[in-house]
């Protein structure tokens, strides 16, 4: 399976704290938000990642991340010049896709908690179809809703409706077949100009191939639309670091614990970055992996 990551967002509603950097770059308690959804794609041992950027801010996110060998990671760039919609990712990336199961991650969506892990691998695991996630919400109206029947059964998904049909929305990860990129293609724009990844989702309920994994009340999960949810995502980041003892986003930690580095290259980021409060958790990383 390979791994986008849609970072191409500019966040015009954080001006001005956008105006000079586009949103997944900004910091997120100790790292730059874009580390959230690439840690998600490590753990699931994806490592083929192609990450959409915006034009402007493409040495940005290059001299930041590199070519991801620092965390096991083959990482390509590509930039939208035009902000399309989230379906125009997979057309973007036909190419890189190359017929290949595909994971696509919202640079500015954070999940964290107990047992996402168990979840992030039951969703990649599906071997045909959409895969998408359920997060309850107490209002759902900002996002892609889901409408169950008796059984649980998906049977509606509605874009920002005015009337929700459940509590239940679409967070931004979402797991794809082969058939993904072609199925975006047919996609008209909605009425706000954009390819809706819900009319994406709503083929694959067409077909009777989507599929749903509900997330767990431990789950947490932020979309960084606002200041306030901003502040909220790293105060809880924080939070759960000091009660668990375990970094949320450690890019190079996952990438040791599942193999795709070695110790060496681990103490190496580790020993670069010491002075850092997150070089420092690495050092421990490091010191517990030696004991």
């Amino acid at each position: 399976m390979k791994g986008i990551v849609l970072a191409a967002g500019k966040g015009t509603r954080l001006y001005p704290i956008t105006h000079c950097i586009c949103k997944p770059l900004l910091p997120v308690y100790d790292k730059p938000m874009i580390y959230y959804p690439l840690s998600l794609l490590l753990e699931m041992g994806i490592t083929d990642i192609l990450l959409i950027v915006p034009p402007e801010d493409e040495d940005a996110f290059k001299n930041l991340l590199g070519t991801g060998e620092s965390f096991g990671a083959r990482l390509t760039y590509i930039k939208q010049y035009d902000r399309r919609g989230i379906a125009d990712a997979f057309i973007l990336g036909e190419d890189f896709i190359a017929g290949d199961r595909v994971c696509l991650a919202l640079g500015d969506n954070i999940f964290f908690g107990g047992g996402m892990r168990e979840k992030l691998h039951e969703a990649r695991n599906s071997t045909s179809g959409a895969t998408v996630f359920g997060c309850y919400m107490d209002d759902p109206r900002p996002f892609g809703v889901v409408e169950f029947d008796e059984n649980g059964r998906v049977i509606s998904i509605e874009e920002k409706p005015q009337s929700p049909k459940s509590n239940y929305i679409i967070p931004g990860l979402y797991f794809y077949d082969s058939r993904v990129s072609a199925i975006a293609q047919g996609v008209e724009p909605s009425a706000r100009g954009e390819l809706e990844i819900t009319s994406v989702n709503n083929a694959y309920l067409a077909m009777n191939d989507l599929h749903v994994v509900a997330l767990d009340k431990e789950v947490s999960w932020y979309d960084t639309v606002h200041a306030n949810t901003l502040l909220s995502a790293a105060c809880a980041i924080r939070d759960y670091r000091a009660s668990s003892g375990r970094e949320v986003g450690c890019l190079e930690e996952i990438a040791f614990k599942n193999g795709l580095i070695s110790h060496e290259k681990f103490l190496e980021v580790a020993e670069r970055i010491k002075m850092s409060d997150y070089g420092k958790y690495l050092m421990e990383s490091v010191k517990k992996a030696e004991s």
